[in-house]
């Protein structure tokens, strides 16, 4: 009997409307696991070198891990990923929900989808069943008439529904996925491959649980989790008030809030945008995922100006600094309808906020004027045309076909000097994360094989001296924590074992709010987890090998696609002061910078020009990957 897993990989090739049924031995699951490992494997081993993301030749990737469904608090998560068509490197994005566990529940551990159908289809993946399903019907509508007209068509209300709105179907470049109207693979513009390929949604029902090892085991650790979770600071936090609740002041306060594209890190008006605010004003309720006690999320209602729909849930930190201080904007409301038009369109709200920010520093410097903005004054603190830009790039109308490209890509099609105003990296905007006053950051955003990625490790203000999350470094093997602001070697190998364990979450569907360094779950019970959902005998050593496997594949499909050094580089703008907070002045010195990226290249075995070294894929059981030109 198969414990943590399914044993089964649902393949869909939508040019020839075929599907089939993989099953892989136990060795394949113990090797990869499920999330980014997996889809990193089948984009290696099935597509050839230069991909073009938007093309039928791209692998679409959606999977599962054996910890989801196990009510383990956070493990519910799913990737999806493919080539990106934001960076032509590897894309993923991670969500949370239902979606991942009910997949499961309908016997498949991840779907495989190839081609392009001739017309709209969906996916119905029900009860050990795969169906393609016209979707002439769903094409042109947003993500809640689309999970509505499912739900009517297979008359089941608790179908759990991935899909993509108008940005995903007009290719926007970082249009996302989203399942129940408000849980987000946002990144890399995943929904866009998915629209290139005709597919506008997959759906999963299923009523056969996953079979788990060690039932008790998980359950005991479930209690434990759900007993002490309020006494942790940081869980607590999050309960209370979602990432909403406390970012945007503390970073504030700490010269770090991204504020004006990047110019300063603090924002006069920090206080109309922060959680505080929301919580007074337009919070409803609290939300969350499959067997999670924390629930972290927020769901906003207003009947103001903006007419704001809880249905789409509510905006998290990161889309509150994108469409606020980034965007100069103090308007929280029209903050709360940014999010909910994001989530009905499946526009990824970082990418779209950064890309709007960009394109009012470009029009405040004469790069962009009116004739070719359609008449919105893309200013800096203008909401409504912040708003009315978000339609326009959904639709790819007028200056929105421009930005929907991505700032990286607007910035060379607008000349003079714009792509100086592009905060991205491999041609993904930098989230809500202030890298001069976060030194991981920098090598986060860097380094991450994905493109600018604030998820790619914990972040600093946790682990420097006297902070919550230093008495659990020494798990990992770091006895020293160091400031925050700091780039050193320290926080390079620092920076190095945080990087495995939040992508070893990304491989086991396991949220970074629940557990790992600075969370409630140490690393030890993740591994204890694993081993009583599985039966196999794991310990922290496998799975810390499992999360450096999993950042040197990534970097295994992006090398493929053309990435190197050159592309592990940052905007120059965080090599010049910044002009405002606390802060003010800081900035990155590019020779360590560079010293930095020698060093992490040699701690991770790879070569000065970012390439992973035969002997280190071999050492991580990847010798396979020498035979397919990766180097």
């Amino acid at each position: 009997m198969k414990y943590g897993t399914t044993g089964r990989i649902a393949r869909v090739d939508l040019t020839r409307q075929r599907h089939r049924v993989e099953e892989p031995e136990e060795s394949f699951y113990r090797t990869y696991f499920g999330g980014s490992a997996l889809a990193c494997y089948y984009l290696l081993k099935e597509r050839p070198a230069g991909v073009d993301p938007l093309g039928p030749d791209n692998l679409l990737v959606f999977a599962s891990s054996p910890l989801v469904g196990s009510g383990i608090p956070g493990a519910n998560r799913y990737t999806v990923a493919a080539i990106s068509p934001l960076t032509g490197f590897y894309g993923e994005g991670e969500a949370g929900g239902w979606w991942s566990p009910e997949l499961k529940r309908a016997g498949f551990d991840a779907v495989l989808v190839e081609g392009r159908a001739e017309r709209p289809v969906y996916l119905w993946i029900h009860d050990g069943q795969i169906e393609i399903r016209d979707a002439g019907a769903l094409w042109g509508k947003g993500t809640g008439e689309t999970q509505r007209l499912i739900e009517q068509e297979v008359a089941d209300a608790k179908v759990r529904v991935a899909a993509i709105g108008p940005a995903g179907e007009n290719l926007v470049r970082y249009a996302c996925v989203v399942h129940a109207m408000k849980h987000t693979n946002g990144r890399g513009g995943m929904g866009a491959v998915m629209g290139s390929k005709n597919l506008k949604a997959i759906a999963v029902r299923g009523r056969q649980p996953a079979a788990f090892k060690d039932t008790p085991a998980l359950q005991r650790l479930i209690k434990w989790y759900a007993d002490h979770f309020m006494d942790h600071p940081i869980e607590r936090v999050l309960h209370d008030g979602g990432t909403i609740g406390w970012d945007v002041t503390e970073l504030d306060e700490a010269g770090i809030l991204p504020t004006r594209n990047f110019h300063s890190g603090s924002f006069e008006n920090a206080d109309d945008i922060c959680g505080k605010t929301f919580h007074q004003n337009y919070f409803v309720e609290a939300g969350g995922c499959q067997g999670c006690v924390v629930r972290c999320k927020r769901v906003a209602r207003s009947d103001g100006p903006w007419q704001v729909d809880p249905t789409y849930g509510g905006p998290e930190y990161e889309t509150a600094a994108a469409f606020g201080s980034l965007c100069g904007v103090s308007d929280l409301e029209a903050i709360c309808k940014a999010h909910e038009l994001c989530n009905t369109y499946t526009l990824d709200t970082i990418s779209t906020g950064v890309t709007i920010a960009f394109a009012m520093e470009c029009f405040e410097n004469g790069l962009l004027t009116v004739r070719d903005t359609d008449g919105l004054e893309l200013r800096f603190g203008n909401a409504k045309a912040m708003v009315d830009c978000i339609h326009k790039i959904a639709r790819r109308e007028g200056v929105g076909n421009l930005l929907a490209e991505g700032s990286l890509r607007a910035a060379r099609r607008i000349g003079g000097g714009a792509e100086k105003f592009a905060m991205q990296a491999k041609g993904q905007e930098m989230a809500m994360h202030e890298p001069r006053g976060k030194g991981s950051l920098a090598l986060a955003y860097a380094l991450s094989s994905t493109g600018a990625n604030h998820t790619e490790g914990p972040h600093d203000y946790l682990f420097q001296p006297g902070a919550l999350g230093v008495s659990d470094l020494p798990e990992i093997g770091i006895l020293t924590p160091t400031p925050a602001i700091e780039l050193s070697p320290d926080k390079v190998r620092q920076f190095t074992y945080m990087q495995f364990t939040w992508n070893l979450f990304n491989t086991l569907g396991l949220c970074i709010f629940t557990a790992g360094p600075g969370k409630l779950m140490k690393m030890h019970q993740v591994a204890e987890a694993v081993a009583a959902a599985t039966g196999w005998d794991t310990r922290l050593w496998e799975i810390m090998k499992l999360g450096e496997r999993t950042v040197t594949l990534k970097r295994c499909v992006s090398v493929r696609q053309g990435a190197s050094r050159a592309d592990d580089r940052l905007p120059d703008r965080f090599f010049e002061p910044l002009e405002g907070g606390l802060l003010k002045g800081r900035k990155l010195d590019r020779k360590e910078f560079e010293r930095s990226l020698d060093l992490y290249y040699d701690m991770h075995g790879w070569d000065r020009n970012g390439i992973p070294t035969s002997g280190k894929l071999v050492e991580l059981g990847l010798g396979w990957v020498n035979g397919i030109n990766c180097h």
